[in-house]
């Protein structure tokens, strides 16, 4: 366990780093808030020029921190800069614009409930492509928070899956979660450079596809002209994507997994979705519906059962 910071010089933020569990609300806080924000300025700008405009700023904010790490990574950088950059564009570029794209045909409510699925979808593609072992109580488990997902995506009615009756905003956050548990699957290849560093190379990687698509798919790279003309919640949103969920909510994972370890850390991506869908309630004013509370309910008795299975083989 990493100890606290040296009593000397401490500020309010050297305090706050010291406080695992504030840092493990704090991230899935912020992240839950992400779909709040983009939700909130849906028809005011495109979810490519949102995206980039995320992912640019965040590079350019993360470069004087992670400058003296780069320098000192180098040589590893140098040599494994496509797959760190490949790293940012799958479980950042893509994983948000499915999700931006997605909230301009769904509700945010369903956006917050279908991302609980991923601690599942993690641990089932963990099973399927790497062979880890897993119990049918957990197995069961993944089952039952995907189908929580199912109904969700169909608004309580599953037999409309049968006839590809799936709101289509819906379909894109379920591909957004797949994004990012390819991305979570991928980590275990992560190349040994410091966290600055890993952010910082690939964040460049998702700002390079960012500024792509926005020119392919997002009205060109012209449309950016159209943020001289932009509302104050615009820049509002894009000066909150582009910091807490892009950075400070990495930096207080980060450092939360330092001093309590991955495993007592990983049940606060549980959180994710309850600061969502609580944010999609208060400050979008959406409803929840009965399918809501039924999903959720099964969702995360899926999750609490594969804790429970997992806990009870490592016991």
């Amino acid at each position: 366990m990493t100890k606290p910071q040296t009593t000397e010089k401490r500020g309010i933020s050297a305090g706050i780093l010291d406080q695992p569990y504030l840092l493990l609300v704090l991230a899935p806080l912020f992240w839950g808030g992400n779909v709040v924000a983009a939700k909130l300025v849906v028809g005011e700008i495109s979810p490519f020029l949102l995206l980039a405009c995320r992912c640019v700023l965040a590079t350019l904010f993360i470069l004087p921190f992670s400058y003296r790490h780069l320098r000192n990574d180098w040589a590893e950088v140098k040599r494994t800069w496509p797959v760190l950059m490949a790293f940012g564009i799958v479980g950042y570029a893509f994983f948000n614009v499915l999700l931006y794209v997605g909230l301009t045909m769904t509700t945010a409510v369903n956006s917050a409930i279908e991302q609980a699925s991923l601690p599942m979808l993690i641990l089932g593609a963990n099973f399927l492509f790497f062979r880890v072992r897993a119990n049918l109580l957990q197995i069961f488990g993944v089952l039952l928070a995907i189908f929580g997902v199912i109904l969700t995506a169909t608004h309580g009615d599953p037999s409309r899956l049968l006839r590809m009756d799936i709101n289509l905003g819906d379909g894109f956050v379920i591909l957004a979660c797949l994004a990012y548990t390819g991305y979570t699957l991928a980590l275990r290849f992560r190349p040994k450079v410091h966290m600055f560093s890993f952010m910082a190379v690939s964040f460049f990687g998702a700002a390079s596809s960012a500024v792509i698509m926005l020119a392919l798919f997002g009205g060109g790279l012209g449309s950016v002209s159209t943020l001289a003309h932009a509302s104050p919640t615009v820049w509002l949103v894009i000066a909150y994507v582009a910091t807490f969920p892009s950075m400070f909510s990495q930096i207080a994972y980060a450092r939360g997994v330092e001093l309590v370890g991955a495993n007592r850390a990983a049940p606060s991506h549980n959180l994710i979705p309850v600061f969502g869908t609580l944010g999609s309630v208060l400050i979008l004013g959406e409803s929840l519906e009965g399918y809501h509370f039924l999903a959720a309910g099964i969702i995360i008795f899926g999750i609490v059962l594969a804790e429970w299975a997992a806990r009870r083989r490592t016991a």
